[in-house]
């Protein structure tokens, strides 16, 4: 199965702790990961231009703060691009400012998601993701993921 959930995070803990949460859920043959918008764009561009091997994914979870380009940025050119935009883009984030969650929307976010604290926390939240993304919403058939019915 290809990858249906790209993560863009740069901190190699929370990566770590993500893979782990979804190999829990038994869901990590599925996710891929980047770490920074420059790599999320890059990937993003070449499954666009080959994606007959590796098709575009169905989510992508993006943290704000990472070097190079940052979150904001990335989000900005995936929903600028017509070709792209309808990726549903989950920002998942270590900032709770009302700015951030703010700009975050106006640039098209589909949800704005805080990072929790705990493990268990965040394997619960990678079962809802999973779960109401993966599960529920109907997503683009061009993704590279599943669809439900």
């Amino acid at each position: 199965m290809k990858p249906c959930i790209l993560v863009a995070e740069d901190d190699a803990d929370d990566r770590f702790l993500l893979h782990n949460a979804f190999s829990e859920l038994k869901i990590s043959d599925v996710v891929a990961y980047v770490k920074d918008g420059v790599e999320l764009i890059d990937q993003l561009n070449h499954r666009l231009e080959n994606d007959s091997q590796n098709p575009l994914p169905s989510l992508i979870l993006l943290d704000l703060n990472m070097p190079r380009k940052n979150g904001m940025q990335a989000l900005a050119e995936i929903k600028a691009d017509p070709a792209l935009r309808l990726i549903p883009v989950l920002i998942f984030t270590t900032s709770a400012a009302s700015r951030d969650i703010e700009e975050a929307y106006s640039l098209g976010a589909n949800s704005y998601i805080v990072k929790p604290s705990d493990y268990a926390e965040l394997t619960d939240l990678v079962k809802t993701i999973r779960d109401f993304w993966l599960g529920s919403v109907r997503l683009p058939k061009r993704s590279g993921c599943f669809s439900p019915g």
